[in-house]
């Protein structure tokens, strides 16, 4: 039977400005808004339930269009480095952590970003040599485009001075030709090839833990990147099973499929959108460059800082337009990682040699660095952008020595891309950052860093009001899964799925919306998350 929502401010989104006084909602669907006296004179025998919001504010269901999910409870629960602010204190964090872990185990941690250091120095694998001899290292850069290993974990991926790297890889050597440790994008797949599979308990612990966090921040949904990895397609997509349908966790994904595992998807008779209402299949993912950090984002000119190097293509063009041409093949739309303005114009090479035909959109994703002929582009084929608001606050000023004062007009150019038509969904990229909606959207209307809510501002022309930055967590990812007709509106025949937050932030100084709480998480008219 019915449940009747009001006592709060709500916010439809079908405009700016649209409020309702109360919802009515039956089963997973809302059934009207208007009134609360209206609604309660004309379907007083249907509803069975009030709940009163106690002068919280809902909006639709804040949905993260582009994370890691496993990879975001995998942060949760093991050695996180993203908190440290030198390298001195992640090696003693490291060496902590190594004094619990038995001798040939390995140590897994991520997270570590040397710009937020005072001495942007890398780490280097003697130094975990020397803090951790018995046991093979390895640590994700923030990025997750590079990671630094020790001496063990070099042997046990049987890597050496004479290891060929693999297109698109880095295995950096220092001026004497000896190892660093330091790998970047392909060649990082020698380690994860060496370490032992992780258990369908641990996976499974993971997915809990990552989607009980995910509730406590207001998010009913994710898109979210996780099939290629865990020892493979079948083994992850059942943990998303078990968790999320058979324990009951409900939580709406999407599931990006990353190239390696289309065929596997294909043999369980699965397609676009297909799936159900929890679980259900989207784009295929494809990497088309790497990251501004680790300089490997693919520029069309050198890095600022850096001129002997404009970053690394992943795959070279025709290899690309052949990804896509298989996507096609299978009747998938693309999700294409491309934060270097090379590596887009790449992604709209071979979406234009391509062409979608049928159901869904094209996602680019990230979409850092531009230019106005890219833009021009873009408009004119069905794309939606998925970017990460958040990344403009934990990448500034640093970003602007990297890639030059001359590139930065078309950097994280969210207003720009608003203005020329394009529609772009938010997320977080978690574990990379922290998936916090409020983060992403004070980012996105301040230009400033939540830590340092006096400084700098950057770009203020590229700011987004209060309603763009939300739409964009609602709205933007309903449309880039092709759910704008049932999702990211509270609108008659919607799903039911609320973000309650405990202030409304259309009218707070922006610079508290990063302290703001959800007080209520509702998916599918079903309460998962109450605050205390």
């Amino acid at each position: 039977m019915g449940k009747l929502w009001y006592g709060g401010t709500i916010y439809t989104l079908e405009t700016e400005t649209e409020m309702v006084e109360a919802v009515l909602t039956e089963g997973d669907r809302i059934i009207k808004t208007g009134e609360k006296a209206k609604l309660e004179e004309i379907y007083n025998e249907r509803i069975t339930e009030r709940v009163d919001l106690k002068g919280a504010t809902m909006f639709p269901g804040f949905v993260d269009s582009h994370i890691h999910l496993i990879g975001h409870g995998e942060k949760l629960i093991r050695l996180d480095l993203s908190g440290f602010n030198s390298k001195a204190e992640v090696l003693a964090a490291v060496r902590e952590y190594a004094a619990d872990v038995k001798p040939g185990e390995w140590i897994i941690g991520e997270g570590w970003n040397e710009n937020r250091w005072a001495r942007k120095e890398m780490i280097h694998r003697q130094e975990l040599d020397e803090i951790v001899p018995d046991n093979p290292v390895m640590l994700k850069r923030v990025c997750r485009h590079a990671m630094v290993v020790n001496s063990q974990a070099l042997t046990s991926a049987g890597i050496s001075e004479e290891t060929v790297c693999p297109p698109g890889g880095v295995i950096e050597k220092d001026i004497q030709g000896g190892l660093t440790g330091l790998l970047k994008d392909k060649a990082q797949e020698f380690i994860q090839a060496a370490i032992p599979m992780v258990s369908e308990e641990y996976l499974q612990k993971s997915m809990r833990s990552a989607i009980k966090d995910l509730y406590r921040l207001g998010i009913t949904g994710v898109h979210t990147e996780d099939l290629n990895y865990y020892g493979g397609f079948h083994r992850t997509y059942k943990t998303f099973k078990k968790v999320i349908e058979e324990e009951g966790l409900i939580f709406r994904a999407h599931l990006l499929v990353h190239h390696e595992v289309i065929d596997d998807m294909a043999s369980i008779g699965a397609g676009f959108l297909s799936g159900n209402k929890w679980i259900e299949f989207g784009a295929m993912k494809i990497f088309a460059d790497g990251s501004i950090g680790g300089r490997t984002a693919l520029l069309s000119r050198p890095y600022n800082d850096a001129p002997e190097t404009n970053g690394v293509a992943i795959f070279s063009q025709e290899e690309l337009n052949a990804l896509v041409a298989k996507a096609r093949g299978n009747n998938l739309p693309v999700a294409i990682h491309a934060i270097g303005d090379l590596g887009f114009e790449y992604v709209l090479n071979a979406i234009e040699a391509h062409p979608l035909v049928g159901l869904g959109r094209d996602r680019p994703i990230h979409a850092q660095i531009l230019r106005q002929d890219l833009i021009e582009r873009a408009k004119k084929l069905p794309v939606v952008l998925d970017i990460q608001p958040v990344f403009m606050a934990s990448d500034f000023p640093w970003v602007i020595e990297r890639v030059g004062e001359d590139r930065i007009e078309y950097c994280y150019a969210w207003k720009t891309l608003l203005k020329e038509g394009l529609h772009c969904a938010g997320g977080s990229d978690s574990p990379i950052e922290l998936p916090n909606p409020m983060f992403g959207i004070h980012a996105a209307v301040t230009r400033t860093n939540r830590n340092d809510p006096e400084g700098m501002v950057y770009g203020e022309n590229q700011a987004l009001s209060v309603y763009e930055a939300v739409s964009l967590f609602t709205k933007g990812s309903a449309y880039a899964a092709c759910h704008e007709e049932d999702r990211g509106m509270i609108k008659e025949g919607f799903l039911a799925d609320f973000t309650v937050l405990e202030q409304d932030i259309f009218n707070l100084p922006p610079s508290s919306i990063p302290t703001v709480n959800a007080v209520l998480t509702v998916i599918g008219g079903d309460i998962v998350y109450k605050k205390e």
